[in-house]
């Protein structure tokens, strides 16, 4: 006697269902692969911008070593400038011995009087400095790779910048007019004794 239900007769699976359900298998293992990896690329973009700040020259030192720079007026928040990260991470690494890379984040208000010097009201902004830390052009957005690369080699070997007023796709800013001043600075607490 069998000992398989009366209802449920063993069907063996056909060569085509194994066929089909190992192809479901594989494209789902496909599908897992890409947004596993498109996942991890967009979570080094940003940490490609802290790194980008890290390794950034300070701006005194930039303005008086002898050597052009680039300054970019950036915030973590900027999609575009985290969009634009990888690229200045490889012109960084490219033009490293022949000039400054200086970040200087739009948040911190230390950068105030720059934003205002360089009428930044988008960012990225890009300021090139000549070797002697004057500014030579400015070029605001989403900027391609080449054309960066291009305003990169003519700055390095003193040339007029091919694109000198360029403009690309921004993420507005808008910087206060003066510092803020707070009330609760636990320095003044004696101008508020009246005697």
């Amino acid at each position: 006697m069998s000992t398989a239900p009366v209802n449920s007769p063993e069907k063996p699976e056909s060569p085509f269902g194994k066929r089909l359900r190992n192809f479901l298998i594989v494209m789902v293992a496909i599908a897992l692969s890409v947004a596993l990896v498109l996942g991890l690329r967009t979570e080094t973009t940003s940490a490609t911008l802290a790194k980008l700040s890290e390794t950034s020259t300070p701006l005194e030192v930039a303005i008086s070593n002898g050597k052009p720079s680039l300054v970019e007026f950036y915030a973590d928040w900027c999609t575009v400038c985290q969009k634009m990260a990888p690229d200045i991470t490889q012109l960084e690494t490219e033009y490293a011995d022949k000039m400054n890379f200086v970040m200087l984040n739009v948040d911190n208000t230390k950068w105030l009087p720059e934003m205002l010097r360089y009428r930044v009201d988008g960012i990225p902004h890009f300021v090139f400095l000549s070797q002697q830390g004057e500014t030579i052009a400015q070029a605001i957005g989403d900027q391609p790779r080449t054309v960066m690369a291009s305003n990169l080699e003519a700055l390095v070997t003193n040339s007029s910048l091919p694109y000198a007023q360029a403009s690309g796709k921004v993420s507005k800013f808008s910087a206060p007019a003066a510092p803020t001043t707070n009330q609760d600075d636990p320095r003044s607490h004696g101008s508020q004794v009246v005697n």
